[in-house]
């Protein structure tokens, strides 16, 4: 007996399997080449760029941290001699303390709060479009205008907090100019500034996790939060992942880590906010030692990527241990 295909099944998808299937193996791998290569010419301008302004000032800096430059450009060969003032440098290991500090308050609480937020605009409600950006706008306005905005905001006595802050008690208190407050003022404006953009990291990683996993453990009895822990927090992992390293970073080298402190508080009060970015500014460009802040600069990298290494292997790169 012989089985007649009707016209309309060759678009299904178990013939369209069939016909893949029976393609030449050269067929195949002709298609396979050209997809490959589509993705190579996308991805080739971004990685050109960080090459190009991320890849090469690395290299230059390893070079340049083994010779002593001042600021007529006269280059002299020193060897470890940046590495081994360094390590006698108080200032140094100071701004590497601050930034620890910061580093390690910013880090969870920017991750804590954009979680929330993202949960909080994750369901669909009249002008959720409207939330979701206003939690991002502080981030595609320039971090300088941030800076005077919030420096403004927070004068002592004069300022609109200072005011908000008077019935309590509490207009004398100074944010920015308190060795004790600054650096805390400025991991919440840290926070602020950042949490729309890891917001909408989340949310895409949100949006990814099947909604029929969540509704079967909801027609099992689960609760909200036992569904957030046993479905949605395992299937957001590898997200996490991505934004606690992209915090880390950031919170070491990124904008934040330099545009806030010079605006804000160039460093003061008493070094309080002084971040190792801001200090190997500090030294390349207001003391011309710009072979002695490459040095600094190679360490900086040198733990970055320990650091970063440490996350990937604890974590599995995201995945955790699901076993």
């Amino acid at each position: 007996m012989t089985l007649q295909t009707s016209p309309l099944d060759a678009g299904t998808p178990a013939t369209a399997g069939t016909r893949a299937a029976g393609r030449p193996p050269r067929a195949r791998r002709s298609r396979q080449w050209r997809e490959a290569l589509a993705a190579y010419l996308f991805l080739a301008p971004d990685a050109i760029g960080l090459a190009l302004f991320v890849g090469l000032p690395m290299v230059l800096a390893f070079g340049v941290a083994l010779y002593k430059v001042d600021g007529f450009g006269n280059y002299t060969y020193v060897g470890l001699e940046n590495y081994r003032t360094m390590a006698h440098d108080p200032q140094f290991w100071h701004s590497l303390r601050v930034t620890g500090v910061y580093v390690v308050t910013f880090v969870p609480v920017a991750f804590v709060v954009s979680l929330a937020l993202a949960l909080l605009v994750r369901g669909r409600f009249r002008g959720v479009g409207w939330v979701r950006a206003a939690f991002f706008m502080p981030n595609v306005v320039s971090l300088v205008v941030i800076g005077l905005i919030w420096q403004f905001l927070l004068v002592e006595k004069r300022g609109v907090a200072a005011r908000a802050l008077e019935p309590l008690g509490l207009g004398d208190v100074s944010f920015l100019g308190s060795p004790r407050l600054a650096l805390g003022t400025y991991v919440l404006i840290s926070v602020w500034f950042l949490m729309g953009y890891f917001m909408l990291i989340f949310l895409a990683g949100l949006t990814d996790i099947p909604k029929e996993l969540e509704e079967a453990a909801e027609l099992d009895g689960a609760g909200r939060w036992q569904r957030f822990r046993n479905v949605t927090w395992p299937l957001l992992r590898p997200t996490s992942f991505f934004v606690a390293v992209n915090a880390t970073v950031g919170a070491v080298t990124g904008i934040q880590a330099f545009d806030l402190v010079y605006v804000l508080t160039k460093g003061g009060p008493a070094n309080a906010t002084s971040t190792i970015v801001f200090y190997i500014y500090e030294q390349a460009f207001t003391f011309s030692n710009i072979g002695y802040a490459s040095a600094m600069t190679t360490l900086v990298v040198a733990l970055l990527v320990v650091i970063t290494g440490v996350m990937f292997a604890f974590t599995r790169g995201g995945r955790f241990d699901q076993d």
